[in-house]
């Protein structure tokens, strides 16, 4: 707790603990839940004021999580995972990355 380089929230570590248990008791895998929400196609963003910070994709997922005993994994959470993991491209129109 006295690092300042690390996370210090005594909620979020005790969220992590959680999490990783909650995970652990999940029916199928973590992976396997995560990528049930891919498919939502929208239009690439031209600016960065249309990139969202939730989707009613990641308000599911959210929502799963929880009812499986998540802690901190709302929406905007969940929608930054999907982000990460690659489920929704939110790369702008003119990005060269757009394409891969």
């Amino acid at each position: 707790m006295a690092d300042r380089g690390i996370v210090r929230n005594r909620a979020k570590i005790d969220a992590v603990i959680s999490n990783a248990r909650a995970m652990l008791d999940l029916p199928g895998t973590l992976t396997a839940l995560v990528w049930k929400y891919a498919g939502e196609e929208r239009p690439a963003p031209r600016t960065l004021a249309e990139v969202p910070s939730a989707t009613p994709a990641s308000k599911a997922l959210s929502a799963e999580l929880r009812r499986h005993g998540f802690k901190f994994t709302g929406p905007v959470t969940a929608y930054a995972t999907m982000q990460a993991c690659g489920i929704v491209n939110d790369h702008l129109a003119d990005c060269f990355c757009r394409g891969r």
